[in-house]
């Protein structure tokens, strides 16, 4: 018997639902710690085209929950590096690295060929309400991640619509603006409702100037930001793969 990477996929959702799989064009915006899982996920679900847009480099504190992030990878483009990985785990996909940082200015040339789903990783909210503002307009189907930083509990990571998000500090500040832009409603999202956990151990939060703007330094875990990533990429494929799941 013949084995091929993608038979035990195949077992669960047949030949034409792997057949959907290869033929979808994804993005994943921001490849870190939510979005470098959900990359891999994506690719070793057969995804045929993946685009990943990313800005930043690997820096030693991304390795405790960046898949990509290892002590030979840092200092090296995120996008680049995953790139690899995805190509090593399937060399017939098409895989686009963009080093880019996702705004207002740049929307226009990286959503340009449009996409099958967009997983929107990125954490900058001005950025995150362009896109997926953006997403509406192009009628890009878009799954987003609220705040994954300082939590703890796996067991309070919901899906649903940012309408009906409970307790993300993140979402009710998207939830607002985008009402303002007349979006009220069917934005998908990946979400906790753990309540916000205050900073305790270590150095205390700063404002760092990266290359485009600035960051505040969150706490973050090794398993939040991944599972935030899987389920979000578990989503995108089940949503591609449609009534095939079915049979």
């Amino acid at each position: 018997m013949e084995h091929h990477r993608f038979e035990r996929l195949e077992l669960l959702v047949g030949s034409d639902g792997l057949q959907r799989l290869r033929n979808a064009s994804v993005a994943v915006i921001g490849v870190g710690g939510v979005g470098s899982y959900a990359a891999e996920a994506l690719a070793r679900a057969g995804i045929g085209r993946l685009t990943l847009i990313d800005f930043d480099h690997i820096v030693p504190s991304n390795i405790n929950r960046q898949i990509h992030a290892l002590e030979q990878t840092v200092g090296r483009a995120k996008v680049t590096v995953m790139a690899e990985r995805c190509l090593s785990i399937n060399p017939e996909a098409t895989v686009t690295p963009i080093e880019a940082f996702f705004s207002a200015d740049t929307s226009g040339e990286l959503l340009a060929n449009g996409f099958d789903y967009l997983c929107d990783c990125i954490d900058s909210i001005t950025a995150k309400l362009h896109l997926i503002e953006s997403c509406k307009n192009k009628e890009i189907p878009v799954i987003s991640a609220m705040g994954a930083a300082n939590k703890l509990d796996p067991t309070l990571i919901r899906v649903g619509d940012l309408a009906s998000t409970q307790k993300c500090r993140m979402a009710r500040i998207m939830r607002k603006e985008l009402g303002r832009r007349g979006i009220r409603s069917g934005v998908k999202v990946v979400y906790s409702l753990e309540e916000f956990r205050e900073l305790t151990a270590g150095t205390p939060p700063q404002n760092v100037e990266g290359p485009h703007r600035p960051r505040v330094t969150l706490g973050s875990s090794s398993y939040i930001p991944p599972i935030f990533g899987l389920t979000m990429a578990g989503e995108v494929i089940r949503e591609l793969l449609g009534d095939a799941q079915l049979g």
